[in-house]
C-alpha cells in the first residue's frame, strides 16, 4: 500500500470533522495562505501535493509532527511484530530500526 500526504490529509480533516471549505478556510485565516477547497481536493486524490510550507500549516492546523503528516512515523505495532520475530535475541533499538527498514525496502521491490 503506497502512502500518500493527501489520504492523510483527508482522514485527518474528516476526523475533525471538517468539510474540505472549512479546512480552506481555517488554514487561510490562521496562516494568510491563500488555499481553497480545489487543491485540497487535488491533495486527497493524489493529483497534487501542498507546498512544503501548506505542509507545515497542516501539521500545526491538526496537531500533528510532519513525520505523521507524511507518512514517516515509524508504527509501535510494526516494531512490536517484528520484535517478536526475533524473540530471545538482543537488538538494540537502533539495530531494530534497521530491520524494519530493511523489510520496508524488501516490501518495495515486490512492485
Amino acid at each position: 500500500m503506497t502512502f500518500s500526504v493527501g489520504k492523510m490529509i483527508k482522514e485527518l480533516r474528516v476526523k475533525q470533522g471538517l468539510s474540505q471549505d472549512d479546512l480552506a478556510e481555517k488554514l487561510n485565516s490562521k496562516f494568510g495562505s491563500s488555499i481553497n477547497k480545489g487543491m485540497i481536493s487535488k491533495w486527497e486524490n493524489g493529483l497534487g501535493d501542498p507546498r512544503l510550507e501548506t505542509v507545515r500549516h497542516l501539521s500545526m492546523l491538526f496537531n500533528v509532527s510532519l513525520d505523521h503528516l507524511l507518512g514517516l512515523e515509524q508504527k509501535e505495532e510494526e516494531i512490536s511484530t517484528i520484535a517478536a520475530h526475533f524473540e530471545g535475541e538482543d537488538y538494540s533499538e537502533e539495530e531494530m530500526q534497521e530491520i524494519l527498514e530493511y523489510a520496508k525496502y524488501l516490501k518495495s521491490k515486490r512492485k
